[in-house]
């Protein structure tokens, strides 16, 4: 695989399928529906063997591909995975085919709605495999767009029109990326004198290794990248986009939202933001370790009142990035680790939830808990799907939730005591709020107005026989992708050893209470 540009072909073969079914008629939709899902197919089964030749014991970057593109400015086009990005990769193979497998039966502008749904994926999936910083930009910002599109299109105005909804998503997205361009343009500025300079993300570490980025620098862009990523990310007080996204995209939309896009905000906070400027992120980490307990506790408070199944998991997820952020403040490989794989659990369990919630509603029409009291009685199939992601959302053992949470937990409990304890209190609101919504709108009388609406069948079942698989299999073996992501965190232990004892945030604010206090 290593001399056949796998990565290549996962990153491009979805944008071939989009314009295969360009040159395909409108009318054939069968045929489009079949070259979407060939297309990610084929992409899914290089992405399994890309992971399982992958070398845990090496480690490293592997599958590099690297040419060069626009020399002047030190772009090129190199593509690479290592044990931070492989499981990111294999998360977007696997959602986004079962995005397409929930939307088989898509109706409105079949031909539109797929060439959008194939751009997307692959646009997420080239942030997770670029190994320069320009082929990263580009990748992001084509992501963007055709989520606007596909939600003001094939959106839902359930709670909130779909116009604001879509609006909403954008200006946020292109607000975080509005920061994030900064820090990336004085991260290139800075790094390298002028004819040296390059966007090779590995060029880039190297260049702060040797200390060519001052610390007031790494702060300062640090900062910005925060505002960017921890935006996307759904960072407190920046989420407030999050659960409306939902709420008005179309099934698939809030499966890549909740599964992959998200992620891009804390993968990029650890390849770009921890690797380039550790000194920053050591600075900022005791405020986003205050953030990350408010996404715990505020977001999973306000899900405890919703009614709308949408906005229920919306406010769920951002509650759940929170224990990614606590990860992340705590900055030890133990924290970190435990930070990549709840990316990749929340991902799935999600992304289930919000397959079989569009499963019910493109039916029902209905959304809303109360008003599907009992569905078990007509859908026990779509129940089951509820059941196991609303399990694994708490945590259960021997589900996929469980050992990422339990291994943040200890990491950070290290570092922030008093936080982690409040974050372990955020699964008791978690509980709260999953096993009312099950009780309430799965279990219960059975409602004769649902009577005429079929349980899922034949490829409708897909998302769940798909991600229910990951989420048991993964949740009973979790070394299969934990043991994985070490191999890309455990490199950077003497990096965070090194900034164990860098100033913070805490620090600086003490000194000035102590200077102020002197005068």
């Amino acid at each position: 695989m290593e001399n056949m540009y796998a990565l290549s072909q996962i990153l491009l073969f979805p944008i071939l399928g989009a314009l295969i079914i360009v040159l395909t008629p409108k009318e054939k939709k069968d045929s489009i529906r079949q070259i979407a899902i060939g297309a990610m197919s084929y992409s899914f089964i290089i992405t399994l063997l890309v992971y399982f030749q992958y070398d845990v014991n090496a480690g490293g970057m592997q599958f590099i591909e690297r040419i060069p593109w626009v020399t002047d400015l030190g772009v090129s086009y190199s593509l690479g995975v290592d044990g931070l990005s492989l499981p990111m990769l294999m998360l977007t193979e696997i959602i986004g085919i079962t995005s397409v497998f929930s939307s088989w039966y898509q109706e409105k502008r079949v031909k539109e709605f797929f060439v959008l749904l194939l751009v997307l994926i692959a646009g997420v999936t080239g942030t997770f495999i670029a190994c320069d910083l320009f082929i990263f930009l580009l990748c992001y910002e084509l992501v963007v767009i055709p989520i606007y599109i596909m939600v003001l299109i094939w959106g839902s105005t359930k709670r909130v029109s779909k116009e604001y909804a879509g609006i909403k998503l954008t200006i946020f997205l292109l607000m975080g990326s509005a920061f994030m361009l900064v820090g990336v343009v004085a991260i290139y500025l800075t790094a390298y004198p002028e004819g040296l300079r390059t966007f090779d993300l590995e060029k880039l570490v190297l260049s702060s290794r040797l200390g060519y980025l001052s610390s007031d620098f790494q702060i300062f862009v640090f900062f910005l990248l925060l505002m960017g990523f921890g935006s996307l990310l759904s960072m407190f007080p920046f989420h407030s986009w999050s659960p409306d996204g939902y709420a008005g995209a179309p099934t698939a939309v809030s499966m890549i939202h909740a599964g992959v896009l998200k992620k891009i905000g804390g993968y990029a906070l650890i390849r770009l933001g921890l690797m380039v400027l550790p000194l920053g992120a050591k600075f900022w980490a005791p405020l986003i370790a205050l953030l990350a307990i408010m996404n715990v506790l505020y977001a999973a408070y306000i899900a405890l009142v919703q009614k709308d199944l949408k906005y229920v998991i919306g406010y769920s997820s951002v509650s759940h990035m929170g224990y990614v952020l606590l990860g992340f403040a705590a900055l030890n490989p133990v924290s970190l680790s435990g930070a990549v794989g709840n990316m990749v659990a929340h991902g799935i369990m999600a992304s289930l939830f919000f397959s079989q919630i569009g499963y019910v509603y493109e039916r029902t029409h209905f959304r809303s808990v109360p008003e599907l009291r009992g569905l078990a009685h007509q859908m026990p199939t779509v129940s089951l799907g509820f059941m196991l992601a609303g399990f694994a959302s708490v945590g259960l053992p021997g589900l996929i939730e469980f050992v990422p949470e339990y291994t943040i937990f200890v990491g950070s409990f290290r570092v922030y005591p008093v936080l982690s304890v409040l974050a372990i209190s955020g699964v008791v609101f978690t509980a709260l709020y999953i096993l009312r919504m099950l009780a309430k709108a799965i279990f219960g009388p059975k409602s004769s107005k649902f009577d005429k609406y079929h349980d899922a069948r034949g490829f409708e079942t897909a998302p769940l026989v798909f991600l229910g698989f990951f989420l048991v299999v993964l949740g009973l073996f979790p070394e299969l992708f934990m043991g994985v992501v070490r191999s890309g965190i455990t490199p950077m232990t003497p990096l965070l050893e090194n900034i164990a004892d860098a100033p913070t945030i805490v620090d600086a604010i003490i000194r000035h209470v102590g200077i102020g206090g002197g005068l």
